[in-house]
């Protein structure tokens, strides 16, 4: 299938900058990382249309930009499904993410301004808030926001680009293990350490409680997989090593 963009522009969305499909994709990719459409499952076209209150054209636009983010498959004469990721894929993702992620925290540490790590301390004292009401959404985007800022904070353009291109395809991992408490509690925890070393500029308390949170987040991401499809049996896969 080609990810080849449309030839007709696409119409605006009301009320944004942006094309109504960019609009449609976000609000589907939101619904997809959260779980409301799990990996495997298909995403009937009449069914979302309704949901969204959108038509035909702009949502295959928008599942087409799913598609390109990795997110979607898009299959001759059978529509579009969600992508189910193997043992195998999250594993190699979780390597190379792990990699990116801390090369940034490295970064962070000598180009982040006072002002960048002052904000990321004011998202982290709210996501700790969040996580005391338990409200996981809130939580988890300012968690997104979180490493995003770090990332930011690291001023390197590229390693930017390589982060969101391979985050994209683990962000409903990272997000239904927080589900689990005890994932939850101790990723909280790892957080408001990542903020203090990063206040500290202390490259490598930082770059070690990242690949530990990391490292924490894949094997929660293995016993998810394996709870989810039970019949598959144990998991078979080499060691990951942040």
């Amino acid at each position: 299938m080609s990810h080849a963009p449309s030839a007709r522009r696409p119409p605006r969305a009301p009320g944004n900058g942006g094309t109504l499909p960019a609009s449609v994709a976000e609000r589907l990719r939101e619904r997809i990382i959260e779980g409301e459409f799990p990996p495997g499952s298909r995403l009937n076209e009449r069914t979302l249309g309704e949901l969204l209150g959108v038509s035909r054209t702009p949502l295959r636009e928008a599942l087409r930009l799913l598609a390109f983010d990795g997110l979607v498959r898009i299959e001759p004469n059978r529509g579009a499904q969600v992508v189910e990721l193997s043992e195998t894929d999250v594993r190699e993702t979780f390597e190379v993410i792990s990699g990116i992620e801390t090369l940034a925290c490295h970064y962070a540490c000598e180009r982040a301004t006072d002002q960048e790590i002052a904000e990321i301390r004011a998202l982290t004292f709210e996501m700790m808030a969040s996580h005391a009401r338990r409200d996981l959404p809130t939580y988890y985007r300012c968690n997104r926001e979180i490493h995003a800022r770090i990332h930011q904070a690291a001023h390197n353009t590229l390693l930017t680009r390589l982060y969101e291109t391979q985050n994209i395809r683990i962000q409903n991992l990272r997000f239904v293990c927080n589900e689990n408490h005890e994932n939850w509690d101790r990723s909280m925890r790892q957080h408001i350490d990542l903020a203090e070393a990063l206040a500290a500029r202390d490259t490598p308390r930082l770059t070690e409680i990242m690949r530990m949170h990391l490292r924490c987040k894949y094997e929660a991401a293995l016993k998810y997989l394996a709870q989810r499809t039970p019949s598959q049996g144990p998991p078979n896969h080499p060691q990951y090593s942040a």
